[in-house]
């Protein structure tokens, strides 16, 4: 029978911890294990991506490509499968049209500017009818194979294009 005062790690499972800055004879004193002076030495100013006065490579490295900000739609995904898992719990009636605001009560949404765009990763087996914003041709393909309807609304305006 075992007792609790006999009861030991397994042998290699642990490692006595470092002990820096407690004396040469500790072998890990004077420096600590940090070398000589210098910036890195110091507590708290590594700096991330400093090269010690050089042109950082980030800098160096030209810009590539056109991102134009202003035009470009933030739609929040919503996947056919996570959907489908919502059905399945019983979140969503299947009798019901799906629109973005039922997306964001049941937590599949949040609030996004240019509102929700449908994706078809996943699968889907129950016959729906959405109302979103958006959706990929692929979603769409899904969703009235099944039988359901996708009804998209192009109603976004850009507030750049003055419309």
């Amino acid at each position: 029978m075992v007792k609790l005062n006999e009861l030991n790690d397994n042998n290699g499972s642990t490692r006595p911890r470092k002990r820096i800055g407690r004396g040469i004879g500790s072998g890990m004193g004077k420096t600590c294990c940090k070398g000589h002076k210098g910036q890195k030495a110091r507590c708290g100013v590594s700096i991330n991506g400093f090269e010690g006065g050089q042109m950082p490579i980030y800098r160096r490295l030209p810009k590539r490509g056109f991102n134009n900000y202003n035009f470009t739609k933030n739609f929040n995904l919503v996947n056919l499968g996570s959907v489908q898992s919502a059905i399945d719990k019983g979140k969503i009636n299947t009798e019901e049209e799906i629109d973005e605001a039922l997306l964001k009560t049941i937590g599949l949404a949040n609030y996004s500017r240019h509102g929700v765009r449908l994706l078809a990763n996943g699968r889907i087996f129950s016959k729906v009818n959405f109302k979103v914003t958006a959706a990929s041709k692929a979603a769409i393909n899904a969703v009235e194979k099944i039988g359901g309807s996708i009804i998209t609304d192009f109603t976004i305006k850009s507030k750049c294009m003055g419309e």
